[in-house]
């Protein structure tokens, strides 16, 4: 009887682990993507595809972007495991310099790459756009580091999130034009306004996940190994 109640508990646990809003966000995120890939990303794979002849006057800054910005993509979410903070900090450390090394290379030259559109016809708005975007990913990726630096982790962490929410403003803008069919023309007045209006909110919904988990760690008490573990990595 016992041990039928310690695994009836044990599901429990997975399953409100399951149901964790970073466990729902993520999930959400990684729908996002997949859609953006597939919509606006898969001419990648035909060289055929018109859209090369747009690009080939500044094809090799548009590959080194791309590379920095797919790395600061798939190594931002291993920062958010509390297990590799836990248990491999050295890994964590590693994985947040190359994230924010990645970021610095990426934002300067996404603003870079719009200005040469423009010269091609594109809109100065979002020239301006994505300059403002290069700064607060900058901003918000230096301020991070400062703070990890100076051994304040939670302030540290606020604003690593508030870095990631601006990165994923990238997926967000085009899965929000490609779900409402506004990523076609006529209509690139209303795509400027969905640009500026998601790169402006992106440190809100950063400071949102925040307090998310600033309640969930209210509800949820450290217990006092996961308490050794966090002293241990702020001194080291």
């Amino acid at each position: 009887m016992q041990l039928e109640n310690r695994l009836r508990l044990g599901r429990r646990m997975q399953a409100a682990g399951f149901l964790r809003p970073k466990t729902i966000a993520f999930a959400a995120i990684a729908i996002m993507m997949a859609y953006v890939v597939y919509h606006n990303e898969r001419f990648l794979l035909n060289w055929d595809h018109p859209v090369w002849q747009h690009y080939q006057s500044f094809k090799w800054w548009l590959l080194v972007h791309g590379i920095a910005g797919a790395s600061a993509l798939i190594l931002s979410p291993m920062q958010f495991s509390d297990t590799i903070r836990r248990r491999f900090a050295k890994l964590h450390r590693v994985v947040g310099r190359m994230y924010v090394a990645a970021v610095f290379v990426l934002a300067p030259l996404g603003a870079y790459i719009q200005f040469l559109e423009e010269a091609q016809g594109a809109s100065r708005s979002f020239t301006v756009a994505t300059t403002v975007f290069a700064a607060l990913l900058m901003a918000t990726a230096g301020i991070g580091i400062v703070f990890a630096q100076k051994r304040m982790i939670p302030q540290h962490r606020q604003w690593m999130t508030r870095s990631y929410a601006v990165v994923i403003a990238f997926f967000e803008i085009r899965f929000i034009l490609g779900v409402t069919g506004l990523d076609q023309p006529p209509d690139g007045k209303i795509a400027e306004t969905v640009v500026w209006v998601c790169v402006a909110l992106s440190p809100l919904v950063g400071d949102v996940a925040n307090q998310v988990y600033e309640l969930q760690s209210v509800r949820r008490p450290m217990s006092a190994p996961a308490e050794k573990d966090v002293v241990a990595m702020m001194n080291m």
